[in-house]
């Protein structure tokens, strides 16, 4: 494919600079088109590209700069992918909106979302209220140019994993005579429909994980006075400090303990009143159970409210989906100091790249309650590889990067498509782009449950709160240390 409009990369960091070659690669474009924005002096590393014509601008983008610096850089046409932390996506997508430019981002921000944190209701901080807020504007926009939100691994490629895995499921279900003949023709017609939620019911699915684990260590002892990410430490600290939340299926028998149901929007997720790094869930990735934090993520909005299937204006089903990470060991032990700081962030942050040694990013859908119990479907990219591919970058890097080079490439060729989230998207398309960035591509059983390797160790304790009638049940998931 060959871009010959301009194209406006707001953000250099380290998703940006695996993301940036991949782009000159797949859309044959200039770097004399492309305009790079940063509030952060990244100039040493844009060295080679500005070098070929590539123009840097040493700026942050504000409520009052936003205007001014688009409109001098992009107009009809062109091309704004957004991967800055704490630029409100509401403002920015309404000026592409207005003035037909094409965007793209991996999250859905607000400006400096941290302020005021204490005195804001788990409502008010929640990514749900943004996306209550979103909703509207899908309709609103049908047909207009293109603005494609949220689309870099997860969210954004964990919604091709769960649909691609949501296939290959009923296609070893039907092979293998796992359900009664009916039952086999309403999978063959939802899987030829791509009836993504009346396929997830029939096959039973309870609960999806995106479940990740990053195993990636480095030759440089992380001091104690810095938040170490392998992704962006301020929107790390941000998803760690805000409520946890999640979808909220319709098998579920009961709420956890203060949860908020929210009033408004299509009250498929619970807002729960505690922070995501103090919220940890049992999941797995292939051939290892994880605890992870259930941080806030766009995933989680995205899949439950795609597969709800409704009767009468009422949803009737619906799988609980969740977000289960277990960062790298840096991350951990600064998430860790974390607290002991009252939760304010390190005076120095740092994204290791180059003093990696070794270790992968394991990222995937974990799809639950069918029958075969569980599928494990996603990437497994090492260090090693995504050095490979993209020299200076890390794992988790390259997979968010490829996640966003895949949406890009489906927004310019649908450039009046209107507001999209990632569970819009042909997912055949987009994982056919971004798969030679992500390693090992596994799809994969397994007969794990929360209950596998559940133990009480202090039988005088509480009374457990384990029900073993159905291991899908988000009490079985939550682990209390």
């Amino acid at each position: 494919m060959e871009f010959k409009n301009r194209i406006v990369l707001i953000g250099f960091g380290v998703v940006a600079r695996a993301l940036l070659p991949l782009l000159i690669k797949h859309l044959r474009v200039a770097p004399a088109r492309i305009v790079v924005i940063d509030f952060a002096n990244r100039e040493a590393a844009l060295q080679p590209w500005i070098a070929k014509g590539l123009k840097f601008i040493h700026e942050r983008v504000t409520p009052f700069s936003l205007a001014r610096l688009l409109s001098s850089h992009a107009g009809r046409g062109d091309l704004i992918v957004d991967l800055a932390w704490s630029i409100d996506f509401f403002d920015i997508a309404r000026w592409a909106h207005e003035n037909e430019v094409v965007y793209v981002n991996a999250s859905l921000e607000s400006w400096d979302p941290g302020e005021e944190m204490q005195r804001k209701t788990p409502f008010e901080k929640s990514l749900y209220a943004r996306y209550a807020k979103l909703l509207p504007l899908r309709e609103a926009w049908r047909g207009a140019t293109t603005a494609l939100v949220d689309q870099g691994a997860n969210p954004g490629l964990i919604s091709p994993f769960v649909k691609a895995g949501l296939l290959d499921i009923a296609a070893a279900v039907v092979e293998e005579k796992k359900v009664p003949g009916p039952i086999v023709r309403r999978l063959r017609q939802a899987s030829q429909a791509g009836n993504f939620a009346e396929l997830a019911r029939t096959l039973g699915v309870k609960t999806i994980h995106c479940s990740e684990w990053d195993t990636q260590r480095s030759n440089v002892a992380k001091s104690p006075d810095e938040f170490v990410s392998t992704w962006s430490p301020d929107a790390m600290w941000e998803e760690s400090i805000s409520p946890s939340e999640l979808g909220w299926g319709t098998h579920e028998k009961q709420l956890p303990p203060a949860a908020l149901q929210p009033e408004v929007g299509p009250r498929n997720q619970i807002i729960l009143p505690h922070m995501g790094l103090n919220t940890w869930v049992r999941s797995w990735v292939p051939n290892q159970e994880i605890v992870g934090m259930l941080m806030a993520h766009g995933e989680s909005f995205g899949l439950s409210h795609a597969l709800t299937v409704y009767k009468n204006g009422r949803p009737v089903y619906r799988p609980t989906v969740n977000y289960s990470y277990m960062p790298c060991a840096d991350s951990l032990v600064s998430l860790h100091e974390l607290r002991a700081r009252n939760y304010e962030l390190h005076p120095k942050t740092r994204i290791p790249t180059d003093e990696i040694v070794a270790g992968t990013d394991v990222v995937g859908a974990l799809i639950m309650g069918h029958p075969f119990g569980a599928w494990w479907i996603g990437s497994i990219l090492s260090i090693d590889e995504a050095r490979k591919k993209v020299p200076g970058c890390n794992a988790t890097a390259l997979q968010v990067a490829s996640g966003v080079l895949a949406g890009t490439l489906w927004a310019l060729r649908n450039p009046r498509a209107g507001l999209r989230l990632p569970e819009d998207l042909p997912h055949r398309e987009i994982l056919d782009t971004a798969r030679p960035y992500l390693g090992q591509f596994v799809s994969v059983r397994s007969d794990w449950t929360p209950l596998s390797r559940h133990r009480e160790y202090f039988t005088d304790g509480p009374a457990s709160t384990v029900d073993r009638s159905d291991p899908w049940q988000f009490q079985n998931f939550i682990f209390k240390p």
